[in-house]
């Protein structure tokens, strides 16, 4: 248990904004990977499904990071915390603009993973700081900017991997990341004085943890393969249960736990992390897809986009996903977060059916794209806020972290299946998928999101815990 001391500081716009231009920052180094996916396939000579291995290892290292993040936010203060792991996010896009090979630009891309922890320490230093009415909102504004950090990550990165060369796509935005980090040091204030536990740090649960999600990357990795390694395959999936079974019991025994069992199980909690997985699962098979349809050279179907264009394309649908931000903490607010996160599934599963009707031309990619991020922007955003500012103060961070670690989950199989259905559908000596594994891919996206709506039927009208 970590309590405050001292009254906090009430944080003005500025700071508020500084938080804004850091996730609008950190948004556009982490986006600039997905519209260039087919462009890198063919500089570095990777497979698809080491592309959508590319296109989800950042999402990985997120998922190991932000419950420690939140952990370490809601003990020692969200501030510091952040400042230190945007050093790390700034080592990792340096290293990402050196790559000269795959398995460098991997590690960069690793080291990058850590700015998924900096949504919920940004989480906490709002609460801390603002009334529960503002908060919701603020928390909104800094997810929505988070998102929207796409729009010039989507943009950019085509022409600038094409006019100058693809290290320049990640070193711009990591100048940005270290200048926003620089405001944000400068801007906000100090974190309130806390008495944390002196139960320590829980690294048994935290190394079965990052056991656990390397060998579920592992077991994702190698199933699209499965039939040529499948005793590999086979003991992956024993290890990752065993893992599992031990992580569930440390977490049970620990005194201060990585991740509170507890709190997963209160009903509002573990609805939402289910929620946000099915919901992320189901977008990011689309943000997968979508850009390898753009650039498809089929008979019939493809549109032989070049980056730049595919960038251009994908830009309504990260404008939409910025205006989700807001509007989701607004709506949580005012309708609850059940009658929003309704509305988003409806939406999500009507688009994405509708693409794999109809994608004939680019413009039912670009409608079907818009409805999709609009719809996981309202989403996450009202699991997210209603989640922060449901539970104590001081865990925050790890409340939130639960809710990330869950949409990192989602997104991870999402990709991994997408990538997976395209090897499958490739045929043997050709470079072109067939149709077929697109439509199969949106239709199974679009049924899984519909699964959604069973849960949102037994949630309260606003989220409690």
């Amino acid at each position: 248990m970590t309590t405050t001391l001292a009254t906090p500081v009430p944080i003005g716009k500025a700071a508020v904004g500084a938080l804004g231009i850091l996730a609008l920052s950190t948004g556009a180094l982490e986006s600039v990977v997905a519209p260039t996916i087919p462009l890198l396939e063919r500089e570095l000579d990777m497979s698809q499904s080491e592309g959508a291995l590319l296109s989800i290892v950042l999402l990985i290292t997120g998922a190991l990071i932000t419950p420690l993040a939140g952990k370490f936010g809601d003990r020692y203060g969200g501030k510091k915390i952040l400042i230190r792991l945007m050093a790390v996010v700034s080592l990792g896009g340096t290293v990402s603009a050196l790559a000269p090979n795959l398995p460098v630009l991997l590690l960069g891309q690793v080291l990058q993973g850590a700015m998924v922890g900096a949504l919920p320490l940004s989480f906490i230093v709002v609460r801390r700081h603002l009334p529960a009415s503002e908060s919701k909102v603020a928390i909104g504004v800094v997810s929505g900017l988070f998102v929207g950090g796409s729009i010039v990550g989507m943009l950019s990165a085509g022409p600038v991997a094409e006019q100058l060369s693809r290290h320049w796509m990640f070193a711009l935005p990591t100048i940005a990341v270290v200048g926003a980090t620089l405001l944000v040091n400068r801007l906000m204030p100090p974190d309130p004085q806390v008495r944390s536990d002196d139960a320590g740090i829980d690294w048994p649960g935290l190394l079965l943890l990052s056991g656990m999600l390397i060998t579920l990357m592992l077991v994702l990795a190698l199933a699209p393969e499965a039939g040529s390694q499948p005793l590999v395959l086979v003991a992956l999936v024993a290890l990752l249960a065993v893992l599992v079974t031990g992580w569930v019991r440390v977490e049970r025994r620990a005194a201060s736990p990585m991740i509170d069992l507890r709190m997963l199980a209160r009903p509002a909690i573990w609805k939402a992390c289910v929620l946000t997985c099915l919901i992320c699962l189901g977008t990011t098979m689309a943000v997968y897809l979508i850009p390898q349809l753009l650039d498809e050279r089929g008979d019939g179907y493809g549109f032989g986009a070049s980056a730049t264009e595919i960038g251009v394309f994908l830009l309504p649908g990260a404008i939409a996903a910025t205006l989700a931000g807001p509007l989701g903490g607004i709506g949580d607010r005012r309708f609850g977060s059940r009658a929003v996160v309704s509305t988003g599934v409806v939406m999500m599963t009507v688009g994405l059916l509708v693409v794999a009707a109809v994608h004939t031309e680019i413009w039912h990619l670009v409608v079907g794209k818009v409805l999709i991020a609009l719809a996981n922007g309202l989403c996450v955003t009202a699991m997210m806020t209603s989640t922060a500012t449901a539970v104590d103060e001081n865990d925050t961070g790890i409340a939130t972290s639960l809710i990330l670690v869950s949409r990192v989950l989602g997104s991870v199989v999402g990709g991994q299946l997408g990538g997976a259905l395209l090897t499958a559908g490739t045929p043997s000596g050709s470079e072109v998928a067939a149709e077929s594994a697109y439509v199969a891919g949106f239709v199974m996206a679009g049924v899984v999101t519909s699964l959604a709506l069973f849960v949102t039927r037994t949630m309260s009208k606003g989220v409690t815990a």
